[in-house]
């Protein structure tokens, strides 16, 4: 039973891995951010309209200061935790949640890789990278504090779970 297991989570890993590209593990600087006011330096309201206008969000910092703020990552899309899916480490480790996950949340059963920010001139968007403790993630957005080739931004969905993250070095696996 358990090399039956032990196969099982060899086959579902070279699928999550894939098949082609060249695989590189790098030792990063890695810091979690979110969506809000404080992580991505925009505020409720412009002095334009003496603030009256909470509706709206602005940058408030940088070379697009007073610009009407999305949301959205550099590359255009909506940022995202990762979601390891139904065949997962977790499927393994927590078995009884399965019928939860099938009956509640079905949007859950695929898997989906997290946004990462990262500079685009050393890793494009696109490049698919393994962040212990965060899971897979996609370099879809760049931040003004990432510099040079070894730091990365992880996207959380609450500030608190960016903090409990905080700033950590760990073996990031690039797949190129």
């Amino acid at each position: 039973m358990k090399k039956t297991i032990g196969l099982v989570i060899i086959l579902l890993s070279f699928i999550a891995m894939g098949c082609g590209g060249n695989k590189r593990v790098v030792t990063m600087e890695t810091t979690g951010y979110c969506g809000c006011g404080k992580c991505c330096s925009w505020e409720r309201g412009s002095w334009k309209y003496l603030k009256l206008n909470v509706w709206h969000r602005y940058v408030s910092a940088g070379s697009g200061k007073g610009r009407t703020y999305t949301g959205h990552t550099a590359k255009g899309t909506r940022p995202h935790e990762p979601v390891p899916g139904l065949f997962s480490l977790d499927s393994i480790k927590h078995p009884w949640m399965i019928p939860i996950r099938i009956v509640f949340f079905p949007w859950l059963l695929l898997p989906k890789d997290g946004t990462i920010a990262a500079d685009t001139r050393h890793h494009k968007f696109g490049t698919r990278m393994y962040v212990p403790g965060y899971g897979w993630g996609v370099v879809e957005d760049r931040g003004g504090a990432i510099k040079g080739p070894k730091r990365l931004d992880l996207y959380y969905c609450s500030h608190g779970k960016a903090l409990r993250w905080g700033r950590r070095k760990v073996n990031v696996t690039i797949l190129d």
